[in-house]
């Protein structure tokens, strides 16, 4: 009896324990797809590509939901062929902004970081800063430090929601 019961308790704790796993060293194709992805030429024109193709979808949705003025004087077929056209323009523009947002802020990152050699918020409060300057100094110096601060802060917030750094 004795023996039983120890044997029970015995698999219970067995089955209590996490299994430990041994330690696998990454294959070759691991280590290289990972050399590549540090590159920082790489990931900055993936973060563009990628930033292009949520611009194109948002100015879609956007250039969809604009009516003309004189809607009552437009015909069906009038108001669809204007319909296209904001949305084209709208998704062009919207696509060429992601890009240049998505490429900079990943091409600052990446070279901030590897000048630093940490991964902290202060490389997303710089890459913000820097982007930010980028998008808005055709207005002028106030509006590129407007812009340095902006992005700055909503990089620094989004940073915080995502919980990338601790």
């Amino acid at each position: 009896m004795e023996n039983g019961s120890a044997n029970g308790s015995s698999s219970s704790n067995e089955a209590e324990k996490p299994q430990i796993e041994p330690i696998r060293l990454p294959t070759v194709e691991e280590i290289r797809g990972q050399d590549i992805w540090n590159n920082c030429a790489v990931r900055s024109v993936v973060s563009g590509v990628m930033g292009g193709g949520l611009g194109f979808c948002m100015g879609m949705f956007l250039g969809a939901l604009d009516n003309p003025l004189m809607q009552e004087e437009m015909t069906g077929r009038q108001q669809f062929i204007y319909t296209a056209k904001q949305m084209g323009r709208r998704s062009w523009s919207s696509a060429k902004t992601f890009a240049v947002m998505g490429l900079v802020f990943s091409a600052a990152e990446c070279v901030v970081e590897k000048v630093r050699a940490k991964h902290d918020t202060t490389n997303t409060v710089v890459a913000g800063c820097v982007t930010g300057g980028a998008i808005s100094a055709k207005g002028g110096p106030q509006a590129a430090c407007a812009g340095c601060a902006g992005f700055a802060a909503f990089s620094v917030l989004i940073e915080k929601f995502l919980e990338r750094h601790e």
